[in-house]
């Protein structure tokens, strides 16, 4: 039993309807289902659509610092008619078991790719937001095999504010520009993923160059971000973009740095157009 449909919110929004479904894991909720799989040692939490069949490429979507699969629901959902959608928590966060240190890019990288290997997935279309951007961009970069398109939504971190102080003044911003029913997700995943591991995993995305990454993907990229985006203004995205030897920017109006939460609708219309050329090749 999956429960009622779930009608999105207009971009830049995120209403009582997307908090219940991302807090419904590990119970069946609008389609998207649990699964639990040793992977690397660990009992790995993913959280998936139903195959909705035909040849679309499977979406992994990886979150960023201190979340979850939670706040990625809506996207998941908007992207399930056309597309496998698969959803984990990487390495101490959400629902996964937590190690006794907080992974860096690099090994949160090796992380997802034995992840792929026990899904049997590749080339899939790989979404990072925020920190989760660098842990897709060094994938990329360093197993180009598994990926067959990338996007980099709110890729951290900005040279300008490569900080914990500038990292944290701008996400402080970017609170004021968010939808308060993002809040309680947050404070989950905080509580699931202990303060520390949150601290130390910022100060890992402030020492990684995600730079030396980016020249070396190949495979079609798009760099995208909310409009009101403190966290990745658009002289970032844009230098991003330009790093990448095959990419795009785009930019969602009304949505600040979860764009990926509060504008599913666009981000998966974005999606399915940075795909369809790659299907043609």
């Amino acid at each position: 039993m999956t429960g009622p449909a779930v009608r999105p919110s207009p971009p830049g929004r995120f209403g009582p309807a997307e908090l219940r479904l991302a807090l419904a894991a590990p119970r069946p909720a609008a389609g998207l289902t649990s699964e639990f799989r040793l992977v690397d040692g660990l009992r790995t939490h993913t959280r998936r659509s139903a195959d909705p069949g035909g040849d679309g490429t499977p979406v992994v979507l990886v979150h960023g610092l201190a979340v979850s699969h939670r706040y990625l629901t809506p996207l998941a959902l908007a992207l399930s008619a056309t597309h496998p959608v698969y959803v984990p928590d990487l390495p101490g966060f959400g629902l996964t078991e937590r190690p006794g240190r907080a992974y860096d890019v690099p090994r949160h990288a090796a992380f997802l790719a034995e992840w792929l290997a026990a899904y049997r997935l590749g080339p899939v279309c790989l979404l990072g937001h925020s920190f989760g951007a660098e842990v897709v961009a060094a994938l990329a970069a360093r197993r180009p095999d598994l990926v067959r398109a990338l996007v980099l939504a709110g890729p951290t971190s900005d040279p300008a504010a490569r900080s914990r102080r500038g990292q944290i003044g701008r996400w402080l911003v970017d609170t004021l520009r968010e939808a308060k029913w993002q809040a309680p997700i947050l404070l989950r995943d905080i509580v699931d993923a202990r303060p520390w591991r949150v601290f130390a995993t910022l100060s890992h995305s402030v020492r990684n160059t995600i730079e030396a990454d980016l020249v070396r993907v190949t495979v079609p990229t798009l760099v995208l971000t909310g409009a009101r985006d403190p966290v990745v203004p658009a002289g970032w995205r844009a230098e991003a973009a330009r790093l990448v030897p095959d990419a795009r920017t785009d930019a969602v109006p009304g949505a600040a740095h979860n764009v990926a939460t509060t504008a599913p609708g666009p981000v998966a219309d974005a999606i399915r157009g940075l795909l369809a050329p790659v299907l043609r090749r």
